[in-house]
């Protein structure tokens, strides 16, 4: 929208005042054709920007608007240094996870360590067994259920794989949040974790 301005005694000018920006999905499509991306970027774009959209409008889980085209999608979980997230790492694997970062409150081994303690307990809530890296020598430790699947996998089976992301990232969310919360109150406070 035109307005005109004017400064002390110089002359009349217009400025123009932007009124409506494009949308996310607008944004995405323009990126789609005014970047080089891989067509295997691509899949991950579209596949992770579905997966965003379908979290936070159907579940509220995210309030995360798009996506980048990695071959992962992480998401804030309310806590500092611990992430949910999403993956196809190389092979036909596809896995939804919890990360835990050195940022968190405590250190990041005890904190993996006290949820290990209760290991049989959040797999019977999770209702499958997980697979648990405490990865010593990285700056990350991570707990995660794997399935079948790749990127380059049908639409009916991308489709698919959404639907086992979205089942699998809930059901972390709400097994994980109220364990890390006891367990970092444990840690916090000093006292010895009692299974």
């Amino acid at each position: 929208m035109p307005e005109v301005l004017k400064i002390d005694d110089s002359n009349p000018a217009l400025e123009f005042k932007l009124v409506v920006s494009p949308n996310e999905w607008q944004k995405s499509q323009k990126q789609k054709t005014s970047t080089n991306l891989t067509p295997r970027q691509e899949k991950y774009r579209d596949y992770f920007q579905a997966l965003i959209d379908e979290l936070r409008e159907k579940h509220e889980f995210t309030g995360a608007r798009s996506t980048q085209p990695y071959n992962w999608y992480n998401f804030a979980s309310g806590i500092g240094g611990i992430k949910y997230g999403a993956q196809f790492p190389k092979g036909s694997r596809v896995l939804a996870y919890v990360n835990i970062y050195e940022k968190i409150s405590v250190n990041r081994l005890d904190l993996f360590d006290a949820l290990g303690k209760r290991k049989e307990n959040i797999e019977f809530n999770f209702g499958s067994p997980l697979e648990w890296n405490r990865a010593e020598e990285q700056q990350v430790s991570w707990i995660a259920v794997y399935r079948d699947g790749s990127i380059e996998s049908s639409d009916s089976e991308l489709e698919e794989i959404r639907e086992w992301h979205v089942e699998n990232l809930l059901k972390l969310i709400e097994v994980f949040q109220p364990e890390i919360g006891r367990a970092l109150e444990t840690l916090n406070s000093g006292e010895k974790e009692t299974s």
